[in-house]
């Protein structure tokens, strides 16, 4: 980067009111503007400059206070004076992936998150889309750790019984003069992309996916592309960890570190201090806020926001695998562009769209997000109607300027390794950053000794409604449980609801079991099936129900006793 070409080009943009210095391990920009957007183009600027180093934005917006981290209400001595062999700070899929692989050694290991389950922020919030990586530009890690991950998927999701469909992907081109380039790129998609790349015509196209847009004339498949549960996969990575003798604590969050002579003596929580030898940085959108307490701040996270449309299982007719219609995408280079996905769990997902925000917990959906995202993709699913959404959701993806992972040991502080940036394809890239990840700390701990009880495989909880009517007669017989239905929408028994209680990592609110065993997801979102759950919790973990919690503390659903009668519910 020519640092004074740079500064001429903010000069121009900003008026002389933003600045850039080299660092020597970064480029560092100050100054002020008008809004967040101007923040986030400052940085972005820099970052298209053709520099190898990373960009941390220091530039503020008057009068613009950036949101406080949301901490867990719990404050005690639980885990006061641990010394692990590694913390492990972040339980999504990344963390939780990373946490699993850690325990193929003989290690004690940790990880922390500052929410009271695992995987409640980007890694329950995308549309499980396992990415063959065609629209990474090549060169960059996230495109090496995505097809590293998109590799290892059968095996890991074979190995935690977790569900995996390869369904493939269509890009989808409006005008059949394409045909001849598209037969042209074949070579370089099968070089570069996972899986292998084929051209589909309209007649063709129209028999595998009969409900694409008849403005579709031609496309590309890529049959490397794939569909998962994100928040299921997270939830069997952690499980895993966990029977292999890591442990997870939860409502943890980091206040502060020591560090002392280049390396990390301390970590502070609401739950006590640690004494880590090396800490792995997973943190999400709060990686540079991990970064920064270690004292090796080197790169800059700008958080965007995307929005979520989830159908009706009605509307899985229309769609057997993902397809978009090229030329309805956004004009963002910072997006995929989204599109239509049919589920592992029989729904269809639409979305996402993408929105710079300075807000990392800010999960409201707005009316405009999926109105402009059903406006785009109806080019390439004409059926769609928002009379099939059932619910929506939105997620907030931790991207760097770069626009590029960092899973590397720290610059300036030795004993922390960090896993930050991983935006979209993050879960596709997971297994893969668990194996790079794991390999790093080895290196930095000095020994490598295997765990001989190591056990990669998880069994999932039974679902009954999988099995031949022989095999769920035979089931109910042993345990009737598993013949009372709890929710009708998606066939869940009281057996399943018990069994999420019970796991290595148990759960005991009303979204907890909803993420394990689906209670609560279907047409009428917990309408039926939202009091029997409450009950059920309330049973097993004997406590009152008006202390039974949707979600996080605070959440309790009950306030009172209906007619002053204890007969409620």
């Amino acid at each position: 980067m020519n640092i004074k070409k740079v500064q001429k080009r903010l000069d121009i943009r900003f008026g002389g009111n933003v600045h850039i210095a080299d660092t020597g391990y970064s480029f560092r920009l100050t100054g002020t503007v008008d809004t967040w957007n101007q923040v986030v183009e400052a940085g972005l600027m820099c970052a298209k400059s053709g520099s190898k180093k990373h960009i941390v934005n220091d530039i503020t917006v008057p009068d613009l206070e950036k949101p406080c981290v949301i901490q867990p209400k719990i404050s005690d001595a639980a885990l006061e004076g641990r010394r692990p062999d590694v913390l492990v700070i972040g339980g999504g899929v990344v963390g939780c992936a990373i946490a699993r692989e850690l325990t193929k050694e003989k290690m004690e290991i940790l990880l922390i998150d500052k929410e009271y389950d695992v995987a409640l922020h980007a890694s329950s919030r995308n549309d499980g889309m396992v990415h063959p990586g065609i629209d990474i530009r090549p060169g960059l890690l996230k495109k090496k750790m995505n097809n590293l991950g998109n590799a290892l998927y059968d095996k890991v999701c074979k190995e935690l019984d977790v569900p995996f469909v390869r369904s493939g992907q269509f890009l989808c081109f409006k005008k059949i003069s394409y045909l001849p380039l598209l037969v042209l790129t074949i070579p370089y998609w099968n070089l570069t992309a996972a899986g292998k790349a084929h051209v589909i015509t309209g007649k063709t196209l129209r028999r595998l996916e009969p409900g694409i847009s008849p403005e579709a004339k031609c496309a590309l498949y890529f049959d490397g592309a794939g569909t998962v549960c994100p928040y299921g996969l997270t939830i069997a990575f952690a499980e895993n960890a966990v029977d292999n003798g890591a442990e997870i604590a939860l409502n943890t969050a980091v206040s502060k570190m020591e560090v002392k002579d280049g390396r990390i003596k301390s970590v502070s929580t609401n739950r006590g201090t640690i004494y880590p030898k090396i800490v792995v940085n997973a943190a999400g959108v709060f990686a540079e806020d991990i970064a920064q307490m270690a004292g090796d701040r080197f790169f800059s996270i700008h958080p965007r926001k995307g929005t979520n449309a989830i159908l009706d299982k009605k509307a899985r007719r229309h769609i057997k695998t993902i397809y978009t219609l090229m030329g309805t995408q956004s004009k963002s280079g910072h997006t995929k562009g989204g599109g239509i996905v049919g589920t592992v769990d029989g729904n269809v997902l639409v979305g996402p769209d993408a929105a710079e925000t300075i807000e990392k917990e800010d999960f409201a959906t707005h009316k405009e997000s999926i109105e402009s995202t059903f406006e785009k993709h109806s080019h390439a699913g004409q059926w769609l109607t928002t009379g099939d959404i059932i619910t929506y959701f939105t997620g907030i993806r931790a991207a760097t300027y770069e626009e590029d992972f960092i899973i590397e040991k720290g610059r300036l502080t030795d004993n922390i390794v960090h896993a930050a940036g991983i935006q979209s394809p993050g879960l596709t890239a997971a297994p893969a950053i668990g194996l790079q990840v794991e390999s790093l700390v080895t290196e930095l701990l000095g020994e490598k000794t295997k765990n001989p009880k190591f056990n990669p495989i998880r069994k999932a909880i039974i679902r009954p409604k999988e099995l031949t009517d022989e095999e769920r007669a035979n089931l109910i017989k042993e345990n009737p449980d598993y013949g009372q239905i709890v929710c009708r929408c998606e066939e869940v028994s009281k057996g399943e609801v018990l069994d999420a209680m019970r796991r290595s990592l148990p759960c005991d609110t009303v979204d907890g079991i909803k993420r394990r065993v689906r209670p609560g997801m279907g047409r009428c979102q917990g309408s039926f099936c939202g009091q029997q759950v409450i009950r059920l919790i309330a049973e097993e973990k004997q406590i009152p129900l008006m202390q039974v919690r949707k979600g996080y503390p605070g959440s309790e659903i009950l306030f009172g006793e209906k007619g002053g009668s204890r007969e409620f519910l």
